[in-house]
């Protein structure tokens, strides 16, 4: 297995991070695969994987470099930088470690993707130019369109999941941030199920890279960062969408309705902004109504506040769902 050995200070140094160029190469993946993970992932896809499409047959030698990149499951590791942690970086800084990624680092990084040598056609000196132009068209023209909505799901993941580490401590959190990661304690986390050497991460910089989409990896600038990037929780990266009630949205009215569906599990307001699609102020508005009506309660967690369902609140809600 895929193993990290980390002490006690870097789990206490450990952060979340947001980086725009991983959501991009969560993105690019996704139109890779042509594969929704989810119903709010379709209408994305079905939007921008035909111009993806097109942009590949009419440069052969970027798409082949592109399948070169993403191997035999293994990314290369140019294409993947760990984030610097200092703040959150502009799109831009953090493409440019791409592109200015030497080219004799570039074609070894390929080699190890592909298990082998790298066809003829890859023996050039621009492949981290031409990777770091495909990357810039994916940002432009599939990412930053969504980026605020997409910046809100990610905030709204980081918020649940400091939540979940005050309550349960690592072991919550690194146990399902993505498939075959788990915390087995005594210092020792599993980052996948791959049979790779035990790496000694102590004294390191640890980050949590949440994306929308549903892809993940891990990277690390050895032996001073080292980062997994990992899908945001289902029901965020999904769009959302509660299903409401009929009659619970005659009697609250559906936007109403939907936040006191939503709050089956407890919600920061940043989190059901981003769920519903809703600003900040009509969220609030309906916030207040609910716990004036003894609907909701909320308690704080940290620096964030937490609303939820009271029994009144789950009462109302299963009644409507019975009818």
């Amino acid at each position: 297995m895929g193993l990290w050995v980390v002490n006690a200070d870097t789990l206490a140094g450990s952060r979340f991070v947001i980086s725009p160029l991983a959501e991009t190469m969560a993105s690019l993946i996704t139109l890779v695969n042509g594969t929704a993970a989810h119903p709010g992932e379709r209408p994305w896809l079905d939007a921008h994987r035909p111009a993806y499409q097109n942009r590949l047959a009419a440069d052969p030698d970027t798409a082949l470099l592109l399948w070169a990149s993403m191997g035999r499951g293994w990314i290369a590791d140019f294409l993947t930088p760990t984030p610097s942690g200092d703040g959150e970086p502009a799109f831009e800084d953090e493409l440019a470690r791409v592109r200015e990624a030497p080219a004799e680092a570039v074609k070894d990084h390929l080699a190890v993707s592909l298990r082998g040598p790298l066809p003829r056609r890859l023996d050039r000196p621009d492949l981290a130019r031409r990777a770091a132009g495909l990357l810039e068209w994916v940002w432009t023209e599939t990412v930053l369109p969504y980026w605020p909505r997409r910046r809100r799901v990610i905030e709204a993941e980081v918020v649940a999941r400091t939540r979940q580490l005050g309550d349960g401590g690592w072991a919550a959190v690194l146990d399902d941030l993505r498939p075959g990661m788990r915390w087995l304690g005594n210092g020792k986390l599993q980052i996948n199920a791959h049979d790779y050497p035990p790496r000694e991460i102590s004294g390191a910089q640890l980050f949590l890279v949440p994306v929308t989409p549903r892809a993940g990896w891990v990277s690390w600038d050895s032996p001073h960062r080292y980062a997994v990037v990992y899908p945001c929780s289902g029901p965020l990266a999904g769009g959302g969408t509660a299903s409401v009630p009929e009659s619970l949205g005659r009697l609250l009215g559906p936007a109403r309705a939907g936040v006191l569906v939503l709050l089956g599990a407890p919600k920061s307001t940043t989190q059901l902004v981003a769920l519903t699609g809703q600003g900040l102020g009509s969220v609030g508005r309906h916030l207040k109504v609910l716990l004036d009506a003894g609907l909701v309660e909320r308690r704080r967690a940290g620096r964030s506040v937490l609303y939820y369902r009271t029994p009144a609140g789950e009462v109302v809600v299963k009644a409507a769902e019975r009818r």
